[in-house]
């Protein structure tokens, strides 16, 4: 009878939830993991960005160019009131409100990141975005209108700095990412799917 009891009374034991409690911790774990390599990787990318631009603003000057890697490759000290390739030299306010939207849109993606390539991707562009946006607000001639410092010139096509060179890094990842259909708030393992 005992025997019986017993094999009847295991289902309604509060065995099962028990496990089941630390499952939130887990994911909750893993974001704060993927927050820390973006927001560190934006971090870098800002500091690294800045500090080559006072480099720059010290170390040349204006017109005079330097070799780095031949003559293809070469520094090059310019203010760009624009965009690349000096696009939008007139409407400094409309770029800085562009670099603006696209922060919102890292900031606001950031939220939903669940994956390692995509947590790089949004550090990248966020780092990028606000090493430039830096210079759109406090740098000559004034809050908004800045000249954004740029003192690599790549063949004499354009010149850019190590915020440009994040920002196209990002884009291409995501663009890899979307290619491969990993979404940003989805896991990069598909074994795991396709077991399941």
């Amino acid at each position: 009878m005992h025997a019986m009891q017993d094999e009847a009374g295991t289902p309604l034991t509060p065995v099962h939830p028990s496990p089941s409690t630390p499952a939130p911790d887990h994911p909750s774990a893993g974001r704060r993991r993927l927050y820390a390599v973006l927001l560190g990787l934006a971090a870098v990318v800002l500091v690294l960005d800045q500090a080559t631009k006072v480099w720059a603003l010290r170390s040349l000057t204006p017109g005079e160019k330097v070799d780095l890697l031949g003559s293809g490759i070469r520094l090059n000290l310019i203010r760009n009131p624009g965009a690349a390739f000096s696009i939008g030299d007139g409407a400094t306010w409309v770029l800085t409100a562009v670099s603006v939207a696209i922060l919102v849109w890292v900031v606001v993606g950031a939220r939903r990141v669940g994956n390692t390539p995509w947590a790089v991707a949004l550090g990248l562009l966020l780092g990028g975005a606000l090493g430039n946006l830096v210079d759109r607000f406090f740098r000559e001639p004034g809050p908004g209108r800045g000249h954004v410092v740029d003192f690599i010139d790549y063949f004499g096509w354009f010149v850019g700095n190590v915020a440009d060179i994040a920002i196209v890094v990002g884009a291409g990842i995501i663009m890899v990412l979307a290619y491969r259909g990993t979404s940003i708030a989805g896991p990069v393992h598909r074994a795991e799917h396709a077991d399941g």
